[in-house]
């Protein structure tokens, strides 16, 4: 078990510190991320360790607002593991779990509600470039409107909370 981050003021009693604010997350991640565009970081996902972290944007620097609309709007799908809770810090074992389902073949009518997230959301599609991540949230969609029966509207949703390309703006 990790070490307890302690927090302590001259004269009075340590206590354990609660988990990072989103401006401390962000502060790491937007300073600290391993993620990039490129083919070769895509494929390394594959071989990193399960528990390694997918951190950062890709494209744009991250910008707190936009941040802290996404995790308190992701919070609304807290109950579904398959949905990152934090679309700049993803374990790469469910990132590559979740690319595996990229090329998951969908029913006629799965596939007009994954067609209505494609032409709904912000980014034109799971992510505004074909990088690891549209591989990891399209596969995501398609899981979640298979196993989850969600709908090119919720798909739309979950897409336009999760965008990790970095910035204010979507697209």
């Amino acid at each position: 078990m990790g070490h307890l981050a302690v927090r302590s003021v001259i004269g009075a009693p340590a206590q354990a510190a609660g988990p990072p604010t989103i401006a401390e997350r962000f502060a790491h991640l937007s300073t600290h991320g391993n993620s990039n565009c490129s083919r070769a970081f895509m494929n390394s996902i594959a071989t990193m360790s399960p528990t390694a972290r997918l951190q950062g944007s890709c494209c744009s620097p991250m910008e707190l607002k936009r941040y802290g609309e996404q995790i308190e709007g992701l919070k609304a799908y807290a109950d579904q593991p398959l949905i990152p809770a934090d679309p700049y810090d993803i374990p790469s074992g469910l990132a590559a779990d979740l690319m595996s389902s990229y090329d998951l073949r969908l029913t006629v009518q799965e596939q007009a509600a994954y067609d209505y997230a494609m032409s709904h959301s912000d980014e034109g599609g799971p992510c505004c470039c074909r990088c690891w991540r549209w591989r990891v949230y399209g596969g995501l969609a398609k899981r979640l409107i298979r196993e989850h029966g969600f709908t090119g509207e919720q798909v739309t949703k979950v897409w336009n909370l999760s965008d990790g390309c970095g910035g204010a703006d979507h697209a």
